[in-house]
């Protein structure tokens, strides 16, 4: 197991890593959307969607995968009603790699925002 960090992402807020490899696959953990200087984005549903995905993108190219290597993405949402919303960002940044996924309705998350994601990808050079 190879625990993986960047700092172009923000540094975890307790006690677990950024990402880890195992077995082939990286394991990335929550996103929520904070910049990389720890500041959160407002509370806008779009602007917090679009600041999970750039932390996701730059996580997982710094550990060696991209967005089209996702295998698995999980998605938590403060407000279902958001769905929409972020269906059309989400498409956006995979384009027509569709990885499977799971979308839950949580009561909170962290620092109060309104989204988080977490994924699973291959490494690039997964054959």
């Amino acid at each position: 197991m190879e625990f993986l960090h960047t700092d172009r992402v923000p540094a975890a807020i307790g006690p677990y890593s950024q990402a880890v490899k195992a077995n082939g696959l990286i394991y990335t953990s929550g996103q929520i959307p904070l910049k990389a200087n720890g500041e959160l984005v407002e509370n806008d549903i779009k602007k917090q969607t679009r600041q999970v995905l750039e932390n996701i993108r730059m996580l997982l190219e710094d550990c060696q995968s991209s967005m089209d290597k996702v295998v698995k993405v999980s998605i938590y949402l403060e407000n279902m009603e958001d769905f929409g919303i972020v269906n059309v960002l989400y498409a956006e940044a995979f384009g027509e790699h569709k990885p499977v996924r799971s979308t839950i309705a949580v009561k909170t998350l962290p620092k109060n925002v309104l989204i988080e994601m977490d994924v699973i990808a291959l490494p690039y050079d997964y054959q």
